[in-house]
């Protein structure tokens, strides 16, 4: 039977996200000793006790939470029902004590989607490889893919049937930058069509090319349709305009949202009259 670290390892190679719980401190009775651990995969198995009943129960929908927050927490609970004491969670338990639990989250710091290796693709990898951000790359020229020599996924596919057939994640980040406008359109479309949830769509394009892809979607989808995670043109407001200018642009876009950051210039801003415009007509 496998440990709970080799567990850990097999689920990293999956790129699955996992959060582990360990027992760091008791006091009183309880049904958990200081050192015990349990994993949570994002699939909703788990490995391994952090003592059972109301505790554990608690711990695994807790792990669950943290996961789509991607952060860690250390908590204290008390195990007595009806009672209630500073600083602790009070559990439906009759043991009487008190367990501490650390939450740690083991994972990557997001995933991001790139559409198109070209020359921004592989700019913007190098940029973000080192953020601890996990990264595929989808483009359906099998030379490009075989030539990008950065990226955690590099896979040769037709852009939104890969989308079709594999999905993104809830709360990613989608950069959209493929070699025409159609196949940039069609990824953007499908992601809308599927109702899928990335936190984060950016597309390279220019003003005429965003006025085009606007009138089209609205076309498609209605004036209705929520386009607040949508931005193009992408990135920031920094200038210059050569692929790892672009790229240290859209990275820097990435952040500002990641980090909640609202005191930045996007791109999108100074095209916000265009979203106006083919909203009203």
């Amino acid at each position: 039977m496998q440990n709970i670290y080799e567990k850990i390892v097999e689920n990293k190679t999956k790129n699955i996200d996992m959060v582990l719980v360990t027992a760091v401190e008791k006091t009183g009775e309880g049904p958990v000793e200081v050192g015990k651990k349990m994993l949570v995969l994002e699939t909703g198995e788990s490995f391994g006790t952090v003592g059972g009943g109301a505790l554990e129960f608690y711990a695994r929908e807790k792990a669950k939470e943290l996961m789509k927050q991607r952060t860690h927490l250390t908590e204290k609970y008390l195990l007595d029902k009806g009672k209630v004491i500073p600083e602790a969670k009070t559990l439906p338990m009759v043991c009487g004590g008190t367990v501490t639990l650390f939450y740690e989250f083991l994972g990557v710091r997001n995933y991001i989607y790139i559409f198109g290796g070209g020359h921004v693709g592989q700019a913007l990898v190098k940029v973000l490889k080192p953020l601890n951000f996990h990264i595929t790359v989808i483009d359906e020229r099998k030379e490009v893919i075989e030539a990008f020599t950065e990226g955690d996924l590099k896979v040769h596919h037709h852009f939104a049937r890969y989308i079709e057939e594999f999905g993104i994640k809830t709360g990613s980040y989608v950069v959209v930058c493929t070699p025409s406008h159609t196949y940039d359109y069609h990824v953007i479309n499908k992601i809308l069509e599927l109702k899928l949830k990335p936190k984060y769509i950016g597309m390279l394009c220019s003003a005429e090319k965003l006025r085009d892809y606007l009138e089209k979607t609205y076309e498609k989808f209605g004036k209705d349709i929520d386009l607040s995670n949508f931005y193009s043109p992408i990135g920031l407001d920094l200038g210059g305009g050569s692929p790892e200018d672009i790229a240290i642009s859209i990275a820097s876009e990435i952040l500002a949202i990641y980090h909640d950051k609202k005191d930045h210039k996007h791109m999108r801003e100074a095209t916000h009259e265009h979203y106006i415009y083919w909203k009203n007509q």
